[in-house]
């Protein structure tokens, strides 16, 4: 599962995907097949947001081994600061030279097959994406015409330990079996981006479209998550796992509309969304005391409370605050918080809202509206 995000204080770093890594194990592959050199760093050029070539950038290759047409690559993953559960990871390639020109792309140990629809690729296929396995094509094609190679490339990728780190990934609910994703659509990473989680969030709603979920539930964290799926009894297919990204989620139901979503998150996070907030990241938006001692208010708090409410510490503090005097401001904050999700999903998308403490008990909730 997923911890809650941290802020940080100092500049950060930013890394590679794993489809950059792969490329580059691919490139010294061919590289010792095609020209016999055994490289050390190789340059890989990277996509940019129109597919063409882009950004050249260098990596290190930690292992690198021919057999006759076959030779393996390695490198280790470095995804910068971004909190990224591939991070450290060994990324490895086998290529083999083909007579017959084109590449074509397997699943190593490590890396998962694709078994459910609504992916951007085929049931059956590895779990290459659609950009890396451009990236690693165009890398092979030029490097192949420089060289007068006029054959095709079969390629294998896989990541040591692939399997158990996907454990710790939205893999399995999107029927991604056996391994982790080959990632990326820049090649680079960028930290607290958290475009890989984005992408997941994106492809979680697609899997559910395209299997016919009417109900799915968007959750911030493991207590959040836990209570929903068993007041619901959901599958893993209906749950997505949002983190902080409640516009991802929102924004996506326009290309993958569903029936019903439920959003269930803890009641700090909420009056962010209340407050018509898309990221709920601590470093990137904040809790609007103010906003909450008004909201008490039109309940009938009267100034005490008032005060109280929005000079507290937490929110938490705050809503016990309106809790002793039978001010009910977790539903308003619901209330609130699903008028803001209703301006952005398509009509016909019936939102429900349900707050939870940091243990994963009822606090409040908003159920049964649509746009």
């Amino acid at each position: 599962m997923w911890p809650e995000s941290s802020e940080q204080s100092k500049p950060l770093r930013s890394g590679l995907t794993t489809g950059t890594c792969a490329t580059a194990c691919c490139v010294a592959a061919a590289h010792l097949l095609l020209h016999d050199q055994f490289k050390q760093q190789v340059s890989v050029t990277l996509p940019n947001k129109n597919g063409k070539a882009g950004k050249v950038v260098e990596l290190d290759i930690i292992r690198l081994e021919r057999d006759q047409n076959l030779a393996y690559a390695s490198t280790i993953k470095d995804a910068g600061d971004d909190p990224d559960v591939t991070h450290g990871a060994t990324v490895w390639t086998n290529v083999n030279l083909t007579q017959q020109a084109g590449i074509t792309f397997k699943a190593g140990t490590g890396v998962g097959t694709v078994t459910r629809s609504g992916l951007p690729l085929e049931v059956g296929e590895p779990a290459i994406n659609p950009v890396p396995r451009q990236m690693i094509s165009n890398n092979l094609q030029a490097l192949a015409q420089r060289l007068g190679y006029e054959g095709g490339f079969e390629v294998c990728v896989g990541v040591e330990n692939g399997e158990h780190i996907a454990k710790k990934t939205m893999n399995g609910r999107l029927g991604i079996i056996g391994g982790l994703s080959i990632l990326g659509t820049s090649g680079i990473v960028r930290p607290f981006s958290c475009s890989a989680w984005i992408a997941s969030i994106h492809q979680g709603l697609d899997v559910a479209h395209a299997n016919n979920c009417q109900h799915v539930a968007a959750s911030t964290g493991n207590a959040s998550e836990a209570y929903v799926q068993q007041r619901y009894n959901l599958q893993d297919m209906q749950l997505i796992e949002m983190g902080d990204f409640a516009g991802a989620v929102l924004k996506h139901l326009n290309k993958a509309p569903v029936g019903k979503l439920t959003l269930c998150a803890g009641f700090g996070k909420l009056t962010k969304l209340a407050n018509g907030h898309l990221d709920l990241h601590s470093s990137r938006s904040s809790i609007d005391f103010q906003q909450l001692a008004n909201l008490a208010a039109n309940l009938g708090a009267d100034r005490d409370l008032q005060h109280a409410v929005g000079s507290a510490n937490t929110s938490l503090e705050a809503l016990q605050f309106c809790q002793a005097q039978n001010i009910d401001l977790a539903q308003a904050v619901c209330q609130q918080a699903q008028r803001q999700a209703l301006l952005l999903v398509p009509k016909h998308v019936t939102v429900d809202v349900i707050a939870v403490n940091r243990q994963g008990q009822w606090l409040g909730e908003c159920i049964g509206a649509a746009a």
